[in-house]
């Protein structure tokens, strides 16, 4: 199955400098969106690039990464994710075997070597408000184990509720049906929505930990409590409940 790649950059020109290297040699075709002046910095031959004449949500440069691709399977990274050599042969070939897998993820690492709680399940009300507020104080940044599901550590591919938009292979057939992205997120919880609509529609989505990834995740939301990125948080869960209001139920 063809791969294309979509990655994003806002600014990141240096993390690009490892990341891209990395990736290109896996995929089909590799599309580089520019958000902004500085964010390409000089790419790989192979690499092709669009510079936007203004800033756009990360879901709607996503939609225009897929929209300038063709391969049937289409990976969205991140410019901070650094994929091992296998990482996508892994994950295509798993989709392969899958018709019905619409999302695949990777096991993602820290740079330390430890893993990063990636594999997730939906948001609840009372999970939400506790990973939001100062509530989480009483367990640490990634509080509330059975949402990051800190006791499960598969050796084999498992489903999953949503996984970390750092890095996930995506059928184009699922993209097409479900409408892609939404571009109404402006950075966050856009990826748990794309994944919850993917479910409703019955894709299926798996954690494939053969698939490893290095990704530098800031977690600027799990660190602090008084940001722009708490803001723009808030508003992308209070879009997600909007859309999906039947969530309010599941306390």
């Amino acid at each position: 199955m063809s791969v294309s790649a979509v990655v994003v950059s806002h600014g990141h020109a240096r993390e690009l400098e490892r990341s891209l290297p990395a990736l290109l040699p896996q995929v089909d075709e590799l599309v580089l969106v520019a958000n902004v002046p500085g964010s390409a910095g000089d790419v790989p031959a192979g690499v092709r690039v669009i510079e936007n004449r203004r800033p756009l949500s990360l879901s709607a440069n996503v939609n225009l990464g897929v929209a300038s691709t063709s391969g049937e399977l289409v990976l969205f990274s991140n410019p901070d994710a650094l994929a091992a050599p296998d990482a996508v042969a892994i994950l295509a070939s798993f989709m392969a075997e899958h018709p019905r897998c619409g999302v695949a993820g990777p096991q993602l690492l820290w740079p330390d070597g430890s893993r990063q709680p990636s594999r997730r399940r939906f948001p609840t009300v009372g999970g939400t408000i506790v990973r939001r507020t100062p509530l989480r104080r009483l367990r640490g940044p990634f509080a509330q184990r059975d949402h990051y599901l800190l006791d499960e550590r598969p050796a084999a591919p498992v489903p999953a509720d949503w996984m970390l938009g750092a890095f996930l292979l995506q059928r184009r057939a699922m993209l097409d049906e479900i409408g892609g992205w939404d571009p109404g997120f402006r950075h966050y919880v856009e990826d748990i929505d794309l994944q919850y609509r993917a479910a409703r529609a019955g894709w299926e989505r798996w954690y494939v930990p053969a698939a490893v990834v290095t990704h530098d995740y800031a977690a600027v939301i799990d660190r602090t409590f008084f940001s722009r990125h708490t803001w723009w948080h808030l508003r992308g869960m209070a879009r997600f409940v909007r859309k999906h209001p039947e969530r309010l139920t599941a306390l």
